[in-house]
């Protein structure tokens, strides 16, 4: 009878590569353009590390001088925390060189240059600052585009 057999699998032998791995397999070692995106990504996750201790250094009311949290507009507090939990997020990310830390930096830095373009009473931005973004993102874009074509 066709359906009395049990189906027998696969054993794996002794020696035999394991299927069920999630590691990459061994690629080509990395070329100049894609060690210098690494270092670029692990500085700037270092910078945004800054930019998130200062944002909770707000909350929490230690900077000497500054206005006390609690009596910023609810918007300008909502901006705060907010860059507070996804800059540490993108530095994270981009220290740990992955795929997510690029997309959430992105995030932060458009959405920084963002409010800071429309809303500059939220999220008060020099213009200097603003081009040093928007320099940044695109290093970030060249360097890894310049990796990707390096990789074929």
């Amino acid at each position: 009878m066709p359906g009395s057999f049990p189906m027998r699998r696969k054993s794996a032998r002794p020696g035999d590569p394991p299927t069920d791995r999630i590691e990459r397999a061994q690629g080509p070692a990395p070329g100049t353009w894609d060690t210098l995106l690494v270092w670029f990504m692990r500085i700037t996750a270092l910078f945004w590390l800054g930019k998130c201790i200062a944002s909770w250094a707000e909350i929490l009311d230690v900077l000497p001088g500054s206005r006390p949290f609690e009596i910023e507009p609810f918007g300008r507090q909502a901006a705060i925390v907010y860059f507070a939990v996804v800059d540490a997020a993108a530095a994270i990310g981009l220290w740990l060189t992955s795929a997510w830390g690029g997309v959430i930096w992105l995030l932060a830095v458009t959405s920084a240059l963002t409010l800071a373009v429309l809303t500059p009473q939220l999220v008060p931005m020099p213009v200097p600052l603003l081009v040093f973004g928007l320099t940044v993102v695109l290093m970030y874009f060249l360097l890894s585009w310049l990796a990707a074509q390096e990789a074929r």
